[in-house]
C-alpha cells in the first residue's frame, strides 16, 4: 500500500515540473525575441518604436517559422499573427520570395537587376525567389561588377551596352520564338541572345538566325545581279513548200499531148527543160499566117510606104498573137527562118521538182487546164503551232533553231517571217511562218519538226534572282534578302519575264542585295511564326523591367 501511494506521489511530482518548465520555455522564448513579442501577443496594427521614432515594416513571416511571408498583416492557420521584420533587422539579408524587391540599406535606393543563384549557379530570375534547398537568390543591383557571382551569361546583365542601345530583351539562340526579359539558358545549356534597341526595329517579320543554325539549315545565299534575261520558246511544226516558189504549167490554147518529156512525179527539172510535145490546130494556123506575114513583109521592101507599112503590120500582129500564147523566143526565131513545124515543145517555166503531174501520152487539154505543178523546194516554209501566250513576244526576223527526227544531232536555221493574224479555237495556238534555207533538199515537205526560238526579255541587262529564291503563294511573291549577322528580312518583290533559271525583278529588290536561294521555306515559316506571335505578346513588351510583386504599404505599417 505505501509502496503504491508513493509510485502516485512521484508520477504528480513530475507531471507539476514538465508543465511548470513548458510555460517557462515558451515565456523565456517570446522574451528573448526583439520586437516579436509584441507582435505576437498585441494587434497587429501597432507597430513598435525605437529610440523614439517609428521603424519601417518590410514584411511579416510566418509565427511557426515557416518559409511564407505576407506584404500585409494576416494570421496563419492557428490563428497566430504573422511577427513583422523592420528594416535594419539582421532578417533582412536575405529577401523572401513573396516580397517586393529591397535595395540594401544604407545609402540611396538601387535598382535591383535581377536575382541570382545562391550557389553560383547558372541560374537567374526576374523576382525573389528560392533555390531547391531554401535559400534566397541574391539580388544583382545596377552598377555592381559583373563578375561577382554573375550568372551564366554576365555580358546580358546590364540594360544598356555601350555603342549598341538599349537592351530590350533576349531571345531563343536557335532562332525559337521565345523571348526572356532576363538571361537564361535554353534546353541545351546555351545562352539567350540579348536584342538592342534598333536591331529589332527592321520589316514586319524578320527574323535572326543562329549562325550555327543558318548552317544546319544549308541555307544558301547568292547576290541580286544584272543579267540578259534569254528565254527559250518551243513548238512544233510542218514542212511546207514555199508558195512563191509554186508554179504551175498550163497552155492558153486547146491541143492535144502527143509526147511526154517529164513523166513521173517528183522528177526534178531544170528551168528551159522540154516538158511534152503538143499538137495544137490553132497554133498551127497562127504560125503558118506569121510566117506569110513575115514572107510578105519582105516582099514589098521596095514597094511604096503605105503597102510596105501594112505588111509590117500584119506581120508584126501574127507575133504579138503567137507571144500570147506563150510561144518561145527560141521558136519565134525557127519561124522567122521560115521553119513550121505541125507540133509545139512546152518548156519548165522554172527549176524544181514536179509535184503533180496531171499530164498524160495522148491527153486533149484545155485551155488554162493544169498540166504540171513544179516546187522550187531549195527553200521551203516552217509552219510553227506558237501557243497562245507566246506570240507576244515573237519578232518578223528571229533566229530559229529547227530540229527533224529524221537527222538526229542535226540543227537547221530560219527567221521569222510571218505571224498570222488567226488563233485556232481548237487547240489556242498561232501559225508562225519560218523560212529555212535548203539546197541539199533534206527537208521534204509534210516532215515534222521540232521549233526553238530564244527570246531576250528586254533589250538591256536587269536585276535579276534565280528561280529558287521567290516564294510564291499565288497572290503575291516574296524573297528573303539577308541583312547581316543572320537577320533574314522576308519581301515582297514584283517579277517580270522568267528565263534560264532567272526570274526578272521589277520592284523590291535591287543589284548587290544578297537573297535566299535554299532552305527559304523553313526561315520564312520561322518569320511567319514570329509575325502571329508578334500580334499577340510584342518581344518589347514587359523586357524594359521584371514584373512587379504586390507593393508594401505607402506608410509602412500594417
Amino acid at each position: 500500500m505505501k509502496r503504491a501511494l508513493a509510485a502516485v506521489l512521484l508520477i504528480a511530482v513530475a507531471a507539476g515540473i514538465g508543465t511548470a518548465g513548458y510555460w517557462l520555455g515558451i515565456k523565456s522564448t517570446r522574451m528573448t525575441t526583439p520586437g516579436a513579442t509584441v507582435a505576437a501577443v498585441e494587434p497587429a496594427s501597432a507597430a513598435p518604436s525605437q529610440a523614439g521614432s517609428e521603424r519601417k515594416v518590410l514584411y511579416y513571416k510566418d509565427p511557426m517559422g515557416k518559409p511564407d511571408y505576407s506584404p500585409v498583416p494576416k494570421k496563419d492557420s492557428m490563428g497566430m499573427d504573422y511577427i513583422p521584420v523592420y528594416e535594419g533587422e539582421p532578417e533582412n539579408t536575405q529577401t523572401p520570395a513573396t516580397v517586393p524587391p529591397v535595395a540594401p540599406a544604407g545609402g540611396s535606393e538601387r535598382k535591383v537587376l535581377y536575382y541570382k543563384d545562391p550557389m553560383g549557379k547558372p541560374d537567374t530570375s526576374p523576382v525573389p525567389k528560392k533555390d531547391s534547398m531554401g535559400m534566397d537568390y541574391i539580388p544583382v543591383y545596377e552598377g555592381e561588377a559583373a563578375n561577382s557571382q554573375a550568372p551564366a551569361t554576365p555580358t546580358a546583365a546590364a540594360p544598356v551596352t555601350k555603342g549598341k542601345g538599349k537592351l530590350l530583351y533576349y531571345r531563343n539562340p536557335m532562332g525559337l520564338p521565345d523571348t526572356s526579359p532576363v538571361p537564361k539558358k535554353d534546353s541545351m545549356g546555351m545562352d539567350y541572345l540579348p536584342v538592342y534597341e534598333g536591331e529589332d526595329a527592321g520589316a514586319e517579320g524578320a527574323v535572326k538566325i543562329n549562325p550555327a543554325k543558318v548552317q544546319q539549315l544549308g541555307v544558301q545565299i547568292v547576290t541580286v545581279e544584272r543579267r540578259d534575261l534569254t528565254r527559250t520558246i518551243r513548238a512544233v511544226g510542218t514542212v511546207q513548200a514555199d508558195e512563191r516558189r509554186l508554179f504551175v504549167v498550163n497552155t492558153k490554147f486547146e491541143g492535144w499531148i502527143e509526147k511526154l518529156y517529164v513523166n513521173a512525179t517528183g522528177q526534178p527539172v531544170r528551168r528551159g527543160e522540154p516538158l511534152m510535145e503538143v499538137y495544137a490546130p490553132e497554133l498551127v494556123v497562127a504560125e503558118r499566117e506569121y510566117a506569110l506575114a513575115l514572107q510578105s513583109q519582105r516582099n514589098m521592101a521596095n514597094a511604096s510606104a503605105e503597102p510596105r507599112g501594112a505588111a509590117g503590120q500584119l506581120a508584126q500582129a501574127s507575133l504579138q498573137r503567137l507571144r500570147n500564147w506563150d510561144i518561145s523566143d527560141e521558136q519565134l526565131a525557127r519561124l522567122q527562118r521560115g521553119t513550121v513545124t505541125r507540133t509545139l515543145t512546152l518548156r519548165a517555166p522554172a527549176a524544181g521538182i514536179v509535184l503533180e503531174k496531171m499530164a498524160v501520152d495522148g491527153m486533149r487539154f484545155m485551155p488554162g487546164e493544169p498540166l504540171y505543178r513544179i516546187a522550187d523546194l531549195s527553200s521551203v516554209w516552217l509552219l510553227a503551232d506558237v501557243f497562245e501566250q507566246d506570240l507576244g513576244v515573237i519578232r518578223d526576223g528571229q533566229e530559229v533553231k529547227i530540229t527533224v527526227n529524221a537527222y538526229p544531232g542535226t540543227t537547221f536555221s530560219g527567221k521569222v517571217a510571218f505571224i498570222y493574224p488567226t488563233v485556232s479555237p481548237e487547240t489556242r495556238t498561232g501559225k508562225v511562218r519560218i523560212i529555212v534555207p535548203n539546197r541539199d533538199l533534206r527537208l521534204k515537205t509534210g516532215m515534222y519538226a521540232n521549233v526553238a526560238l530564244d527570246i531576250g526579255a528586254a533589250d538591256h541587262p536587269v536585276a535579276a534572282v534565280p528561280d529558287s529564291a521567290v516564294i510564291d503563294s499565288g497572290t503575291k511573291q516574296a524573297v528573303l534578302v539577308e541583312r547581316g549577322e543572320g537577320m533574314f528580312e522576308p519581301r515582297e518583290v514584283k517579277l517580270g519575264a522568267h528565263a534560264d533559271g532567272y526570274y526578272e525583278v521589277r520592284e523590291g529588290l535591287a543589284a548587290g542585295e544578297r537573297v535566299v536561294v535554299s532552305a527559304n521555306f523553313l526561315i520564312d515559316a520561322e518569320s511567319n511564326l514570329k509575325a502571329a506571335l508578334k500580334a499577340f505578346t510584342p518581344p518589347d513588351a514587359g523586357a524594359k523591367e521584371p514584373p512587379k510583386t504586390p507593393p508594401a504599404p505607402a506608410s509602412g505599417k500594417p
